[in-house]
């Protein structure tokens, strides 16, 4: 299952530190000098090399979008030695806008997560037409630009490193999936995943507030928590604050779920559940959920969940309807859900679930 979000784009009033999860680049006179089809020669800008490993490390994804012959230009990419820095690499005739929108669905990102990087002002006013939620960025103005908030995470964390590698690994996943003769579940146990819940540390905390601010879609009530208030939540007697990872025979996701538990003398208030949304077509977006729901039942509790209709995060609506959740309250697009405990779903078949410090 692919998670899409569908509500169209609104490019934000003011700009948000991190907001920019993909730069997607021009080759001609961008990434390179001179064209390539013309020139037979070409010139890699070490500068705007240096820039796209500085932003690599700190977890910002790269792409192409250029109108080009797509052989030549991979051909020239692998010589230069820079091809495995770009993800779905989009080289054709095709409006760039199309092809940005279909990194974007590759990706699955919103497109308020990509920069358009390109030295012409016509193909910029193309992709600014037709993807208005995308930031557009002259490559003279390249140093200016990158050095805006927008362009620089908050924290990079040992993960942000890694997230090329793990988008990469996604796709090698995808073709695997692609080619398999089989049932979704027996494709999915041959994965040897591996699902593991723990309290937060120290540690985890900035991972824990760069999954609350990137993930939307599958984000219960949309709001992001700093740094500083997921630790005084960590070490708060009264709540419970719980991050997940994954891991499978092609390597780690991460740490891809995050939930905060109040705990009442008679009612769990689940104020946040969020799980990334690239692992979703794996089966497992229920686990942390249901894990909750088993620790409320043996403290012989009741779990309520606030729930914002955000717009974006209705697959996480669903989530919660599968796992037995049902509405009991409503103010605007403020809704309590209450789960039904007397039907806990045990985890899938195919996922190894390992339990830490459990309370």
């Amino acid at each position: 299952m692919t998670v899409v979000d569908e509500t169209p784009p609104v490019a934000p009033e003011k700009p948000v530190q991190g907001r920019i999860k993909c730069v997607v680049w021009d080759l001609d006179n961008t990434l390179w000098d001179g064209v390539l089809l013309e020139d037979g020669e070409v010139t890699l800008r070490p500068e705007v090399v240096a820039h796209i490993h500085r932003l690599d490390q700190m977890g910002v994804l790269h792409s192409i979008a250029s109108k080009n012959d797509s052989a030549a230009a991979l051909e020239k990419l692998r010589e230069f030695g820079v091809e495995e820095m770009f993800l779905h690499p989009q080289i054709n005739w095709n409006a760039k806008s199309d092809s940005i929108a279909r990194i974007a669905k590759a990706l699955n990102l919103g497109l308020d997560a990509f920069a358009f990087v390109d030295d012409q002002e016509f193909e910029r006013g193309e992709v600014g037409h037709g993807l208005p939620a995308v930031t557009l960025v002259d490559i003279v103005d390249l140093d200016e630009a990158l050095a805006r908030p927008e362009f620089i995470p908050r924290f990079v964390t040992d993960e942000s490193a890694q997230r090329r590698p793990m988008y990469q690994a996604q796709a090698a996943r995808d073709d695997l999936e692609s080619g398999f003769v089989g049932t979704n579940e027996e494709f999915l146990a041959g994965l040897d995943m591996r699902f593991t819940i723990a309290p937060a540390v120290r540690d985890d905390l900035q991972r824990a507030e760069e999954l609350t601010v990137r993930t939307n879609q599958l984000n219960s009530t949309g709001r992001t928590y700093s740094y500083e208030e997921l630790d005084e939540l960590r070490e708060s007697p009264d709540h419970l604050l719980l991050v997940a990872s994954l891991t499978d025979r092609f390597g780690s996701y991460g740490k891809i779920g995050l939930a905060l538990v109040e705990k009442g003398e008679k009612v769990w208030r689940l104020n946040m559940m969020l799980m990334s949304c690239r692992v979703m077509s794996r089966g497992v977006g229920m686990v942390l959920l249901n894990h909750i729901m088993r620790l409320a039942q043996a403290a012989g509790v009741s779990v309520r969940a606030d729930f914002v209709e955000t717009g974006r995060n209705r697959m996480m609506q669903v989530t919660y309807a599968f796992a037995g959740f049902r509405e009991v309250g409503r103010d605007g697009v403020h809704v309590v859900l209450e789960a039904d405990l007397s039907t806990v779903q045990p985890p899938p078949p195919y996922v190894h679930l390992e339990i830490v410090d459990e309370l």
